[in-house]
């Protein structure tokens, strides 16, 4: 059973990394749909107040 904890203690800074990499690319992704989202909004803002009637 020994080589199981040495397996398991070798692969647990991966999977700490791994898990890391995961929540900053989630935050990444979240935070560029958030800009798109909002850069969208802007846009169409921007449109209605250029056409005369308001549409």
């Amino acid at each position: 059973m020994t080589g199981w904890w040495v397996a398991l203690a070798a692969l647990i800074p991966s999977i700490g990394v791994g898990v890391l990499f995961w929540y900053v690319m989630r935050a990444v992704v979240n935070a560029d749909r958030a800009e798109r989202r909002a850069l969208a909004q802007l846009d169409e803002q921007q449109r209605r107040a250029e056409t005369p009637d308001g549409d």
